[in-house]
């Protein structure tokens, strides 16, 4: 049997790694998409190939791919996992999460390049706002009204590649995603280990997760699956107050005696603010930004992730428990705790 060719975007990154890591650990032949400027830290396996597509310019993009199969065959499998979650300018969310999604499928089909199968990465906020009177979990057939710029440019690449022909694909939209090598939820493991707990606003927050490892399972499962040209949640099942996160967290760091501080919404708005126009000073995304409050002001991010058990077999492997224990040993060993 051939050995299938797989292309990962985004490789570099906390999801690309250990979507590497599994193509690798599943035989196939490997190619990392990063670009040259790009940490290798998480990429060391000597069996990983690497490619820097210019994403910005559809016909070089083209070009490389035609020169790509020319010499190496035609690609099996595309994972697009690369994006942008913060940027400086709210316009690089369209330029990068959508145009260069756009560019890319363009370039593969111009090139007779098309996979057997292309995964896309996207999110959960690609739906915007959920239930947040009866807490009804977000499900496929709602329709998507992102309320972030991040969620408008995931939502757009879906509809592009929605309205592409002849391209056999599947749309993820993870959920928070956690697990080694991940800095956001660091950021807050950091803070209890510091004896401080900052919560966003009054009112219960209902939180999902699911744990890396878990998320590149569903996106294999995706892949080599008969099924196509379908969309899905992807989350633990679980559903957790931030109240009983922020227990288990002190649970899994051995934290015991935490300060507990409720930020208004109003004040938390005012930091993002301040928090956005410093970082355009100090040109460096901050984590606090305008689109980062309304993602911390959401109340409800349960989802139904039926479809996905029902129709690819997914089954999650990790609770929040082990998938923090898993984490917290890891950012200890490396030092980062």
């Amino acid at each position: 049997m051939d050995t299938k060719r797989i292309l990962i975007t985004g490789a570099s990154g906390f999801i690309g790694s250990f979507l590497v890591e599994k193509a690798l650990e599943k035989g196939y032949e490997t190619w990392a998409g990063i670009r040259r400027s790009s940490s290798r830290e998480y990429l060391k396996d000597e069996r990983i190939q690497f490619i820097d597509l210019n994403f910005a310019d559809k016909e070089k993009l083209t070009v490389q791919l035609k020169e790509f199969v020319a010499e190496h065959g035609k690609l099996d499998y595309v994972i697009h996992n690369a994006g942008v979650t913060k940027c400086l300018n709210p316009a690089d969310f369209d330029k990068i999460n959508f145009h260069y999604t756009a560019n890319f499928i363009d370039a593969l089909k111009n090139a007779d390049c098309t996979p057997e199968k292309f995964v896309l990465m996207s999110s959960l906020s690609a739906f915007g706002v959920g239930d947040e009177v009866n807490y009804t979990p977000i499900c496929l057939l709602d329709k998507p009204n992102p309320n972030t710029a991040y969620g408008r440019s995931k939502l757009k690449a879906e509809e592009y590649l929605q309205s592409t022909t002849d391209f056999p694909y599947i749309i993820l939209r993870p959920t928070g995603v956690y697990g080694p090598r991940e800095k956001d939820y660091f950021l807050m493991l950091k803070t209890v280990k510091s004896g401080l707990d900052v919560g966003a606003g009054f009112k219960p927050q209902h939180l999902t997760f699911i744990y890396v490892r878990d998320l590149v399972d569903a996106a294999f499962l995706g892949l080599e699956s008969t099924v196509s040209n379908k969309a899905y949640l992807v989350a633990d099942g679980d559903v957790h107050t931030d109240k009983e996160y922020t227990q288990l967290v002190k649970q899994v760091i051995g934290k015991k005696h935490v300060l507990s501080l409720k930020v208004p919404l109003w004040l938390l708005k005012s930091i993002s603010v301040i928090a956005e126009e410093v970082s355009k000073v100090t040109k460096k995304p901050s984590t606090l930004n305008r689109d980062k409050y309304k993602i911390m002001k959401q109340r409800n991010w349960e989802c139904d992730i039926e479809p996905l058990k029902n129709e690819l077999g997914f089954s999650p492997k990790y609770n929040l428990r082990r998938g923090l224990e898993e984490s917290v040993e890891w950012y200890r060993s490396n030092g980062w705790l």
